[in-house]
């Protein structure tokens, strides 16, 4: 096919040999399948802003570093130049999950190259060779429910341990890739996670908990599905009490049971500590305004 103006620069810098075909157009992105010599692989086209129907929200750009003071200001002025800087600091939110989730060794596709706003990375196939389904596309039986939901919760662990949560984790995010067996064993199916634009950091971000719950209770919701007795599970919230205390880890035994605190909530020790911020910041302000008026 003809190759869209996007992926002609990749042919000119000869990242990619020839667009084969386009293989989906999802919010966000749009995404081909190119020829790179004897390999086949995926070219993701990130959309412009005004293009994409998933925004990029507060809650997931929130404390994402950027990589100057300069980009920084820009952004938060809201400039022509903030929005171009923010534009890539979004689309390069992806290629730095990717390295990282696969350096923790969570399965994702393999990253390539990122060049001008595109992303080249694997193609995740089947059995046929074609384009792996989406779990939404596929019926589990209850034992295959049964492991592929705990395979994502250890993910999800693992994801967690490297200091991302995904954001958007549900059936429609994760593929169902065919693995050859090794050394003449059976072959499998397992789950790959994608679309990770909106990956935030697990300890930087103040809704990365809300996230993390909606992710795990999303895969329980799905696979529930075929195996009801997941939907009792409380995983999540055994998840980040034990990633709070400092417990958690990949080996961690997870049983799907959770008990939550019923302690009282010492409401004066939080109205203390509200006076203490309001004060610290009355302080600094008043220091601010000081240094200006010297």
């Amino acid at each position: 096919m003809k190759p869209p103006p996007r992926l002609q620069s990749l042919i000119e810098e000869g990242l990619i040999d020839t667009v084969v075909r386009q293989l989906m157009s999802g919010k966000e992105a749009m995404v081909f399948v190119v020829r790179t010599g004897d390999e086949t692989r995926c070219a993701k086209i990130y959309k412009e802003a005004t293009h994409r129907s998933f925004r990029q929200a507060v809650d997931y750009t929130e404390n994402r570093k950027v990589k100057n003071s300069r980009s920084a200001r820009a952004m938060a002025k809201g400039s022509r130049f903030g929005r171009q800087e923010q534009e890539a600091a979004w689309q390069s939110a992806e290629v730095d999950a990717l390295y990282r989730l696969a350096a923790a060794g969570v399965r994702v596709p393999q990253p390539y190259n990122f060049h001008d706003g595109v992303l080249l990375m694997e193609l995740v196939t089947d059995a046929h060779g074609d384009a792996a389904p989406r779990l939404n596309d596929v019926a589990f039986t209850r034992e295959q429910a049964l492991q592929h939901h705990a395979t994502l919760i250890a993910e999800v662990v693992r994801m967690l341990c490297a200091g991302v949560v995904h954001g958007d984790l549900s059936e429609f995010n994760i593929l169902l890739a065919h693995t050859p067996g090794a050394d003449g064993s059976d072959s499998v199916d397992e789950p790959v996670i994608i679309d990770l634009p909106q990956a935030v950091d697990a300890a930087g971000n103040n809704h990365a908990q809300r996230m993390l719950l909606r992710d795990v209770n999303n895969l329980r919701d799905f696979f529930g599905q075929f195996a009801p007795e997941l939907l009792h599970t409380q995983y999540g919230p055994e998840i980040w009490s034990l990633y709070q205390a400092g417990l958690l880890s990949n080996e961690t035994v997870l049983t799907g049971r959770f008990e939550r605190s019923h302690a009282d909530v010492d409401m004066q020790a939080v109205l203390r500590e509200i006076d203490d911020a309001r004060a610290e910041d009355a302080a600094r302000r008043l220091r601010m305004a000081t240094a200006s008026a010297g």
